[in-house]
């Protein structure tokens, strides 16, 4: 919302004054006015200056007296009067009217009357008035009949006909004017404060950023001294993925990466480790390769370097990467002759070799070592079942225990057949009214006899005789060892399927290293590369900078909020 100015009202009317006469002219009696256009209100008395009363002449009297009263009838308000005095004032132009004020700044080639703000002696902040140059009165007089056209915006004058007067702004545009001249000054300092904080922030990124890029390029390109890298590629197989791997899941798994990405990390991570730099060391001589003098003092190891400097400089030069997708193991060497880097790629691929064969010898003797266990147990227990059963048979005299119930049984059946005839004869011969006595007594002391044998055949086979065991313990006996010994083999057959077993599964789990990129000496340096560590090193500075700017600008945002 904009408030429109309030200001004091003055009567900006035009007053019509007659034309001026001569200063040595009588005025009419007729005339309606007391005084004299020209007149000052002090009548004959002369309030001049001595030198300029002395210099004023007759003749340039009647020359002002001609062009005051061409003034006096342009028609000027009192407000352009006021102006013209107050602007003869400002520019140290003596003037003994405001008519004798207009006169003399055109005379000085000011134009009293130029389009602007008027003055105002309690404006705090007054803008200069616009001075242009005021044709001759010739001109004027033959261009607009003796009037000036310029004025003050609000003021009434007669225009010629052609002429369209020009009406005095009103105060919401005065003010809109001001708003837009106060939004242009604020628009200049806000484009000279952003030239500033530009030139600024180009100062800053010259010395935090494009200076130590600079450095660095020097640094690259001039200094650092050329690396030959030797780049290897390898991978861990097993046997079994090239004989045929089992079945189930291992079987699956057996001929793809994920078979030996296990011992692919782990060899890489002992590639990568102390143990290895140390072998190197011991073998090559790894760390007086880089403590040679010719080497840039950035890359170059100190004379007396600790394991742990040359451990950094073995992990910034030996860079070694595992592809899970296709298993293979990738490794770049780097050193300043391309021999050695050549040479200690091959010698680091000797220690993965070695690594690997120490991976899975444990399982596999492991394995041997269990299997080949339980097959002896096996085999011992066998032969003290065997042993056991012998000592049986001897103490029984019985050589198998069914042979001798069999032996025990068939007699006891013939026996039991010739009790059955002897009964039947013996039924017969009763059975007559008149038996023969001498006939039926043997017969009846046969049947008692096989009675008596067939008892003693039962109780041998059930309660022994003379102390001894009978035969059903012995059968008993016999069977439990021959079981025994029955069951031990059986376990010896398994023992020795489990130590086959083992065998194939040790052949199996058998790892071993195949190179597929041997390393070789190159013949061209493949660092540094000049360029893209430039670059990278500007993206760095540059990542830095606005890090730490926008973290300044938040924390200075907090403290002031």
């Amino acid at each position: 919302m904009i408030t429109k100015p309030k200001a004091a009202r003055f009567f900006l009317g035009r007053v019509a004054r007659p034309a001026p006469v001569s200063v040595s002219a009588q005025r009419p009696a007729t005339d309606d006015l007391p005084f004299a256009n020209n007149d000052d209100g002090f009548g004959n008395q002369d309030f001049r200056q001595p030198d300029a009363a002395a210099s004023a002449s007759p003749q340039q009297d009647l020359t002002d007296d001609k062009d005051l009263a061409a003034i006096s009838a342009e028609g000027l308000t009192g407000r352009q009067l006021r102006r013209a005095r107050l602007l003869a004032q400002s520019q140290n132009i003596p003037a003994q009217s405001d008519l004798d004020a207009v006169l003399q700044l055109r005379r000085a080639g000011i134009d009293p009357f130029a389009q602007g703000d008027p003055i105002h002696p309690d404006a705090p902040e007054a803008e200069p008035l616009r001075l242009v140059s005021v044709p001759p009165a010739e001109d004027r007089a033959s261009s607009g009949g003796g009037r000036a056209l310029t004025r003050l915006p609000g003021d009434k004058v007669h225009l010629p006909k052609a002429t369209k007067p020009i009406g005095q702004p009103a105060p919401d545009k005065r003010a809109a004017l001001n708003q837009v001249t106060e939004i242009q000054r604020m628009q200049r300092d806000i484009a000279t404060r952003r030239r500033r904080k530009l030139a600024l922030l180009f100062g800053r990124l010259l010395v935090f950023v494009l200076l130590p890029t600079l450095l660095a390029g020097w640094y690259f390109y001039h200094v650092a001294t050329p690396l030959y890298a030797t780049k290897s590629e390898f991978q861990i197989q097993t046997a079994g993925a090239t004989a045929g791997g089992g079945g189930g899941l291992g079987g699956l798994l057996s001929g793809t990466a994920l078979a030996t990405s296990t011992d692919s990390i782990t060899v890489q991570g002992y590639l990568q480790s102390r143990e290895a730099m140390l072998r190197l060391e011991a073998d090559l001589g790894f760390r007086a390769h880089f403590q040679n003098p010719a080497i840039d003092p950035l890359q170059r190891l100190d004379p007396d370097a600790t394991m742990e400097a040359a451990y950094r400089a073995y992990n910034s030069h030996v860079k070694i990467s595992y592809d899970p997708t296709e298993g293979l193991i990738r490794m770049e060497v780097m050193a300043v002759d391309p021999n050695t880097a050549s040479a200690w790629a091959g010698q680091l691929i000797s220690y993965a070799e070695e690594q690997v064969d120490q991976l899975t010898q444990r399982v596999r003797a492991a394995q041997m070592v269990d299997a080949q266990t339980g097959y002896e147990d096996a085999q011992n227990k066998l032969t003290e079942s065997q042993r056991q059963l012998i000592a049986l048979q001897e103490d029984f005299n019985v050589l198998s225990s069914d042979t001798e119930v069999g032996l025990v049984t068939s007699q006891i059946a013939t026996l039991e057949s010739q009790l059955t005839q002897d009964r039947l004869s013996l039924a017969q011969m009763e059975s007559n009214t008149t038996p023969n006595l001498a006939r039926m007594e043997p017969l009846k002391l046969r049947i008692k006899t096989l009675e008596d044998e067939i008892a003693s055949l039962r109780s041998r086979m059930t309660e022994g005789n003379a102390g001894g065991a009978s035969l059903a313990e012995v059968q008993g006996e016999l069977l439990m060892a021959q079981a025994d010994v029955q069951t031990r083999q059986m376990i010896l057959a398994q023992a020795v399927q489990s130590v086959e077993a083992a065998r194939v599964e040790a052949a199996r789990q058998v790892r071993y290293l195949s190179v597929s990129v041997s390393p070789t000496p190159p013949d061209e340096a493949a660092y540094p590369r000049a360029f893209e560590n430039t670059m990278v090193t500007l993206l760095i500075l540059l990542g830095i900078y606005l890090m730490v700017s926008m973290t300044a600008a938040i924390l200075r945002e907090q403290v002031s909020s």
